[in-house]
């Protein structure tokens, strides 16, 4: 934000001592220019003065000091006092800027915050976390009372659109730094990046608030810095969608092929609200996971032939005239994935689960000449898929008297953040080969069962990355650096499982 200076990323320093303060101060020094020192979350006054007394401010470095109090949704239990007697000693220490809160202000003569803080610049804060204020501009004229440098309004959004309010009201006003909280809002506060005043708080280490970002992830899986009016916008929709790997899959594609584009996961609980602020956020194409892929149907405009027998979608492209096209990656995903292991035609093959995902499953075996058994906790829904497919439904009872050349999962069960779940027994895993299509975690309990009978396993990773290229390929018109985003994916699993606790399965 141009208040602040040109650059649009703030690194929130925080932790409870001093010194793993100064080592996270260090790194934030090495990434960005401008660095929020949050010194509420020091232990207590005497780790406060530890910091200060050797903080000594680096050149080119904007630092701005936070002590904000419990009652203001910080964690400063001393009193206001205290709280000023700190801010100035982090002026005289080096601090160029403070962040004051409005309760705190609210209490205070404004001739004793000139006296005490007077030589430093003050941004003035509101901050909401419960909820979005009615009226944003009676909350900016408060704000405004005095002449504080800048403004900042923090509030929690509960739908994109209340993030694009927020976002649009920053634009609209001088001087503000506006900030939507909350994993709802978190795509809506890496794209306000693109405007003038865009701004964004990324921490070094621990979020000081809902949603955060940290600063690596800004900088190098979505290229914040890099953010502007001509970035093209794509992204996941889904609820959770904090799991999602592909951002790290397709933001790579776009860093290899040097496009000027961003991946993001939207947390979408209401569709109705994303599908509204697809034009407002200029997205030109999505992909879709659970628990959208069926319902999302009813809100396109056309759809692939393949798709609409499917019954599910997972790729979306947004036309020009705002027009959403739907397309299902999943089943050339499979296709890849299997084809290399066995041979289809006249395999019999059992697909577990019977939703968006193992629709695309059943009708890219059956396709292919595999003779398709399905079995899912609804009977229903399983006698329907069979019978689209022209295959047959199981019953969960019968399997451990069945074989099977294959059995596909395509259920969401065993993936994280409950990798100890399995939707099968061993007992029922009487066949050549098990596929799971969850890729998080790479090895699923149901594959480490499979493995102990002897069967072959196939991760999810394989149709995960085949599937992706496809959509990368679908909305740029060209050839997905494949290998690329396979490396980034099985990264990503690779640093997730070293940094797990040891004997934990969570990833």
């Amino acid at each position: 934000m141009q208040v602040l200076g040109h650059h649009k990323l703030c690194a929130v320093v925080a932790a409870p001592a001093a010194e793993a303060m100064h080592r996270q101060l260090a790194q934030a020094i090495r990434q960005t220019r401008m660095i929020e020192l949050r010194l509420d979350w020091l232990a207590n006054d005497r780790e406060i003065e530890r910091f200060l007394a050797k903080l000594a401010r680096p050149r080119g470095v904007t630092l701005i000091a936070t002590v904000r109090r419990q009652q203001a949704g910080g964690r400063y239990r001393g009193s206001i006092a205290k709280q000023l007697f700190h801010l100035s000693e982090a002026l005289r220490a080096g601090c160029g800027w403070y962040d004051l809160e409005i309760e705190t202000l609210r209490r205070c003569p404004p001739e004793l915050i000139e006296v005490l803080l007077g030589e430093g610049r003050q941004l003035r804060s509101a901050h909401f976390f419960a909820r979005m204020p009615q009226d944003l501009t009676e909350v900016a004229s408060e704000l405004r009372h005095g002449g504080p440098e800048a403004i900042k309004i923090a509030a929690r959004c509960r739908s994109l659109a209340e993030a694009w309010k927020l976002s649009r009201f920053a634009q609209r006003t001088k001087n503000l730094v506006a900030i939507p909280m909350g994993e709802v809002a978190l795509a809506a506060r890496i794209l306000a990046l693109r405007g003038k005043a865009g701004f964004a708080y990324a921490p070094i280490e621990q979020a000081t608030a809902s949603g955060q970002t940290s600063l690596a992830e800004l900088k190098n899986l979505y290229r914040a810095e890099h953010i502007n009016r001509g970035t093209r916008v794509y992204g996941v929709i889904g609820d959770p969608i904090v799991h999602s790997l592909s951002p790290v899959m397709q933001n790579t594609g776009f860093k290899a092929r040097r496009m000027n584009a961003i991946y993001l996961p939207f947390l979408v609980e209401d569709l109705n609200d994303f599908l509204g602020s697809i034009p407002r956020f200029n997205i030109r194409g999505f992909s879709v996971t659970l628990p959208y892929k069926r319902s999302i149907l009813e809100h396109l405009d056309g759809c692939d032939p393949l798709a609409a027998e499917i019954g599910a979608v997972n790729t979306v492209v947004v036309r020009g005239s705002g027009m959403l096209y739907g397309y299902n990656t999943d089943y050339v995903g499979v296709l890849r994935t299997l084809e290399r292991r066995m041979p289809l035609r006249g395999s019999r093959v059992l697909i577990v689960g019977a939703g968006g995902a193992a629709r695309a499953v059943a009708f890219a075996l059956a396709k292919a000449g595999s003779a398709v058994s399905v079995s899912a906790r609804r009977w229903r829904q399983a006698t329907g898929l069979a019978r689209a497919v022209n295959g047959r439904a199981v019953a969960r009872r019968q399997l451990r008297h069945e074989f099977f050349d294959a059995i596909v999962n395509a259920t969401p069960v065993g993936m994280f953040p409950a990798p100890e779940e399995s939707p099968l027994e061993a007992r029922e895993l009487n066949c050549r080969l098990v596929f799971d299509t969850i890729y998080r975690p790479r090895v699923t309990h149901l594959l480490e069962l499979a493995a102990r009978r002897g069967a072959k396993t196939v991760s999810g990773v394989e149709m995960f990355v085949a599937q992706g290229t496809a959509q990368w390929e679908i909305w740029t018109g060209e050839r997905a650096p494949a290998e690329a985003m396979r490396r980034a994916v099985l990264a990503a699993l690779t640093r997730e499982e070293n940094s797990a606790p040891q004997g934990s399965d969570t990833p």
